[in-house]
C-alpha cells in the first residue's frame, strides 16, 4: 500500500495519479500498486515542474512498517532519528505563555 501527499500541485498531475491511485482529499492519493509503478509514479512526480513538495510513504519491512520518500520543500519536516520517522513541525516565531522565556519575565 502506498500513500503519496503532493503540495502545490498541478491539477492535471493529480488527474494522472487519479488512473492508479485514490484521491480521498486533494492532494492525497492512496492505493495498492507493485513496486514497479510505485517507483514510475514518484518519478512522475519528480519530473513534474508543477510540484512544490512531495511525501510518498509504502510498507516495507521496517521497524515502523514502512518508509518514506521526501521532495522539494513540504509544510512539515520529516527527520529520520535512529531507524525512525519523525515529523517535526515548523516554530512560530509567536512565543507562549508557556515557554520558559515568559515565565522568567
Amino acid at each position: 500500500m502506498i500513500v503519496l501527499i503532493l503540495e502545490r500541485t498541478a491539477p492535471s498531475l493529480r488527474g494522472e495519479l487519479t488512473r492508479w491511485l485514490l484521491e480521498p482529499r486533494a492532494g492525497v492519493f492512496v492505493g495498492r500498486v507493485s513496486a514497479r509503478v510505485r517507483d514510475r509514479l514518484w518519478e512522475k512526480v519528480c519530473r513534474s515542474p508543477s510540484v512544490g513538495a512531495a511525501i510518498l510513504l509504502y510498507t516495507t519491512n521496517t521497524e515502523q512498517g514502512f518508509a518514506l520518500c521526501v521532495y522539494g520543500d513540504p509544510a512539515r519536516e520529516l527527520v529520520e532519528h535512529e531507524g525512525l520517522w519523525l515529523i517535526r513541525y515548523p516554530s512560530s516565531g509567536d512565543a507562549s505563555p508557556t515557554d520558559e522565556q515568559s515565565i522568567d519575565q
